[in-house]
């Protein structure tokens, strides 16, 4: 290994062909999703109205790893593998003897991790005659992604996208339209559940959902597809973490002893980490997996871990994951990702195990580590990771005190070239911190189903 080399990568021979599924390896099962109605556990056919075959197999499945198609991987060749690097410039400027990484997910089409599961989730779905998807988006970064899949495949997207999101990043909604998808603010006049709202609100994850799942139910030829939280969709996402641990492994270190990603969904942090605890379960390596997530919306750190409803109308299964509450309305932080109630019920048996650590995090700091990651290593992160990156610095300083020469990796889920709105609000002192107040959190909690 060159003493400066700064990017690792992997050959086309060394492509990962199948993507890894954590369920096989826990050692204990997590707990099934639920029937709204009769709160027994959800089978194939309640999920046949939304999904295809090929996903709700994968949602169930306790096989340690699932074959990625050779379409798929076609399409993941264009931009993968992603590279990881390592931060020599920031690792200087925090004078730490810590080694940096950070595995680099904007290089995708969307500029994000999402294109690893619209991919797959489109090119299914149009295996079945499926002609439209429709979908919710907070930032814009999975719409994105899910609209250029669905360019790829011939298939219509739809999107609803959160009010907030939608008002202040108008450049998230026309990359979407550019790849070919259709936008609409949520909560909107299309469906009965936005009508119940008023027009002017600022909308939430959990109200795009049952917007976008409501019109996928009323049709044949239509389904519905979620960028984070449901099991197939973190598995997907592994592709991540599996590379990074072979681009560790060239970079010359023997493992990880600090991996650390951004949590909204769970999608993008199982992707990276799940393959590193793998190695953990198996005895290979030994890191403390971290969960970073936003202050004002601490699901993992201030939620609680029972059954609730994966979006705001009550029509999805009930899943056992750590919750805000379904009718949780997120303070409007640039970092709309990570404005979701709930946690990915993967993510949230893991924590719940204590096989990952939860953080919360205000914006005002993770905007400043972000502006010093871009002055040192040029790259403008998106505010859901400029939360992994601030954690990353605590870490990397703790080191500084104590001499440790750690082994660092952190999830870069995307680029911030279109969040440049969020960075300036923060460059004039426009950024507030607004953490959930423990009133707001009891309210929000007061709607958990009893189960």
């Amino acid at each position: 290994m060159s003493d400066d080399q700064v990017m690792f990568t992997l050959d086309e021979s060394e492509q990962v062909t199948h993507w890894y599924n954590i369920v096989a390896d826990f050692p204990t099962p997590p707990p099934p999703p639920l029937h709204p109605a009769t709160h027994e556990p959800v089978g194939p056919d309640d999920l046949s109205a939304l999904f295809p075959p090929e996903l709700i197999a994968q949602e169930v499945t306790t096989e340690r790893y699932v074959e990625i198609p050779e379409p798929v991987r076609a399409v993941y060749r264009q931009y993968r593998p992603s590279p990881l690097y390592r931060a020599r410039q920031w690792e200087k400027k925090l004078g730490t003897p810590a080694r940096i990484y950070y595995k680099y997910e904007g290089v995708s089409p969307a500029g994000s991790h999402k294109t690893n599961t619209s991919v797959p989730q489109v090119y299914y779905n149009s295996q079945h005659g499926i002609t439209k998807l429709t979908t919710e988006t907070g930032a814009g970064q999975w719409g994105t992604a899910l609209s250029y899949a669905a360019s790829l495949f011939g298939v219509e997207c739809e999107v609803w996208q959160v009010g907030a999101s939608f008002d202040g990043k108008p450049q998230r909604r026309t990359l979407i339209e550019v790849f070919g998808g259709k936008v609409h603010r949520s909560p909107s006049r299309l469906t009965e559940f936005g009508k119940s709202l008023p027009e002017d609100h600022p909308g939430s994850l959990g109200i795009a959902i049952t917007e976008a799942v409501e019109v996928a139910a009323q049709a044949e030829d239509t389904k519905y597809a979620l960028g984070s939280v449901l099991n197939h969709v973190l598995l997907h996402q592994t592709i991540i973490g599996e590379e990074a641990v072979r681009q560790l492994a060239k970079a010359g270190e023997t493992g990880a002893d600090v991996v650390i990603g951004c949590a909204g969904g769970g999608s993008n942090l199982a992707g990276l980490t799940f393959p590193f605890l793998r190695e953990k379960l198996h005895g290979n390596q030994s890191p403390r997996i971290l969960a970073v997530e936003p202050s004002s919306c601490p699901t993992l750190t201030r939620g609680e871990y029972r059954y609730d409803f994966g979006d705001t109308g009550g029509m999805t299964p009930l899943m056992k994951m750590y919750t805000l509450g379904h009718d949780f309305i997120p303070s409007p932080i640039h970092a709309g990702g990570l404005r979701y109630h709930g946690m990915a019920p993967l993510v949230s048996h893991a924590v719940h195990e204590g096989l990952i650590e939860a953080v919360a995090l205000p914006q005002t700091e993770c905007f400043e580590v972000a502006l010093e990651f871009a002055r040192t290593q040029g790259i403008v992160a998106a505010p859901e990771s400029s939360h992994a990156l601030a954690q990353a610095k605590r870490e990397a300083l703790e080191a500084k005190e104590s001499g440790e020469e750690k082994v660092i990796v952190i999830g870069l889920s995307g680029h911030g070239l279109l969040e440049l709105g969020a960075y300036d609000s923060f460059l004039n002192g426009h950024l507030d911190d607004d953490p959930l107040s423990e009133e707001d959190l009891t309210a929000s909690l007061a709607g958990v189903p009893q189960i």
